[in-house]
């Protein structure tokens, strides 16, 4: 034995110290158990590094005993590799065949943890989730996660002295079998102490209100985190952090601790868009985020684009709590100058919006005046049509909102379902109108997208020519029936202009391919029309192709649409261009 270990050292002494390349190729295993033999071995990494003839057998050698090594902790205890080491021109290659041979199976399991903890819906889950079971191959990853997921779920139900006193694991290599032994003493529950808030800007006991439990409550995480959330969404603060006082902590009572840093008080926007709609404009915004020490906001905005001119100030009490209420009070003056209609109005609102069987509803009270004229699009002022009207009416607003990433929503979806009406009383007419809009986006693969989305209203009113333009329906334009100008599609009057529709419906399809992570061209089709009856309805078809770019600024949209069979015969090309989110 000794000759021929001496022989070995000899023949490597006297190979070329030239230097090569080493990979390695697994077999005999797949998928983690192959990640693992190839992770274990440390031959990976010379695949772009010289070695010498002694440094290759060497690694080589030793490899057998790494991937051994390396299969344990996924339930193989006896397994083994052999292979051989060959030299090719372009370096060298260990081939390694590996043997995982049976695995070890749990064939006793025991777990000890008494009620109620036992009992609690987090618990309950992580002990149903608990691998490896009775009769399955030993995972020690797999073990490790499921072990710490109990524990997480103790401290997250409020046993915060949770603590593992039972930790066995057993292997018999000669029969592959295994014993685990687990037993956790859960200690008392802990409750919700006193609360105290460092940092913050307000009066003490302001904040009170946020929290989503009373003192004496069982301590639990989801309510810590749904408090942290909470004060992230009142935008009052840059910093936010949420713990227990257990270094306090006694007699099963838990203080709370809350770490507060004020955000910049006031938040100023300006910028430049283009819509196709409303024509090139610039906009500005300021929002306060609380004007007193409680808590109050304001937030004015303006626009001024080609074709519309638009400012809102809007004050609002938060009432934070279960449902998250908040009073708002705002003004707002609209003038708009499209192909089809011109129109100033202004308008007072007062409205309370909360959180409500999983959609924001916003009921309000609008008061609204203001002057209108339907243009001829053909420039002749003697056909067009000048209105007045006051109205007064309530109006009720459900809104939900999901996405899983709001600059480029690869699943999400929206919906909004408003109603609003008067009786008649201090308003130029009575009415009842009811709009729903949905919009779901759908990403398949890496570079494709599905969005559909569809509009839907119906209106009852006594006299129609006293409703102003924005609470008649119109069709066309870039989120409309593309194809069309904006505002565009509706019935006409005896003069054979566009005045708007007493219903609406509109769908449309379309699909998106990105040839690179921010560009990508789309094609669409949409369909529907503004109309007075569904007797009188015809459908109208723009269909076309589009650019997008997910800009610095937000997504744009470059579509050229074209009428399909237009029952008017209207044909041409229209460009519409938009700047914003998807939803």
């Amino acid at each position: 034995m000794k000759r021929c270990t001496l022989a070995a050292l000899l023949i490597l002494v006297a190979m070329p110290a030239s230097a090569a390349t080493l990979s390695a190729q697994v077999d005999g295993v797949d998928g983690e158990l192959k990640d693992a033999a190839m992770a274990a071995t440390g031959i990976a990494q010379y695949a772009k590094r010289e070695v010498s003839a002694a440094q290759a057998h060497q690694l080589y050698a030793r490899a057998p005993k790494q991937i051994a090594a390396a299969l344990e902790p996924y339930g193989y205890f006896n397994a083994s590799a052999d292979g051989e080491l060959r030299e090719t021109t372009e370096g060298w290659i260990a081939v390694l065949h590996v043997h995982p041979g049976e695995p070890t199976l749990v064939a006793t399991f025991e777990l000890e943890l008494a009620d109620p903890a036992r009992d609690e819906k987090m618990v309950r889950k992580a002990l149903a989730t608990f691998v490896p079971k009775k009769g399955e191959r030993l995972d020690q990853v797999a073990y490790e996660k499921s072990k710490a997921a109990v524990q997480a779920a103790l401290l997250a139900s409020g046993y915060l002295d949770a603590n593992l006193t039972t930790h066995r694991v057993e292997v018999s290599r000669a029969d592959n079998r295994a014993s685990i032994a687990l037993g956790w003493n859960p200690g008392q529950r802990y409750r919700y102490g006193a609360t105290t808030f460092s940092g913050s800007q307000f009066d003490a006991g302001f904040l009170d209100r946020y929290l989503p439990w009373h003192v004496g409550d069982f301590y639990t995480q989801s309510q810590m985190l749904q408090l942290q959330q909470k004060l992230i969404d009142a935008d009052y603060f840059a910093v936010v952090e949420v713990q227990p006082d257990q270094e306090h902590a006694h007699d099963g009572v838990v203080p709370i601790a809350v770490t507060l840093g004020p955000a910049k008080r006031n938040i100023y926007t300006a910028g430049i868009f283009i819509d196709t709609d409303i024509g090139f404009g610039v906009r500005a915004g300021l929002t306060r985020r609380w004007l007193s020490p409680r808590g109050h906001k304001l937030k004015l905005e303006a626009q001024i684009a080609q074709r519309l001119k638009s400012a809102a100030a809007t004050y609002s009490i938060p009432l934070p709590g279960e449902n998250d209420r908040s009073y708002n009070f705002g003004v707002n003056y609209l003038d708009e100058n499209t192909e089809t209609t011109l129109s100033h109005t202004t308008s007072l609102v007062a409205n309370e919006t909360r959180q409500w069987m999983g959609f924001t509803r916003t009921l309000g009270l609008h008061a609204l005046t203001g002057d209108f004229t339907i243009l001829d699009p053909h420039g002749n002022k003697t056909l067009d049509e000048r209105g007045t009207t006051t109205l007064l009416y309530p109006e009720l607003v459900l809104e939900k909102k999901k996405a899983d990433d709001p600059l480029f929503v690869r699943d999400g979806y929206a919906f909004t379902l408003g109603a609003r009406g008067s009786p008649g009383l201090a308003s130029a007419t009575n009415f009842l109108q009811v709009r729903a809009d949905a919009k779901w986006i759908h990403g398949i693969g890496e570079r494709q997208r599905i969005i559909l989305r569809g509009s839907l209203g119906a209106t009852q009113v006594s006299d129609f020519d006293k409703l102003p333009p924005q609470l008649r329906f119109f069709g066309g334009g870039d989120r409309s029936i593309r194809g069309y100008a904006f505002q565009t599609i509706g019935p006409h009057n005896a003069n054979g202009l566009v005045i708007g529709g007493r219903d609406l419906a509109v769908a449309s399809a379309e699909y998106e391919y990105y040839l690179t992570r921010n560009w990508g061209v789309a094609t669409f089709v949409d369909a529907g029309d503004a109309f007075t009856g569904f007797a009188n309805f015809r459908t109208r078809i723009g269909t076309g192709v589009g650019l997008r770019w997910r800009s610095p600024v937000g997504m744009l949209r470059a579509d050229l649409g074209v009428p399909v069979h237009d029952p008017d015969g209207h044909t041409g090309i229209e460009l519409h261009l938009v700047i914003g989110p998807d939803l």
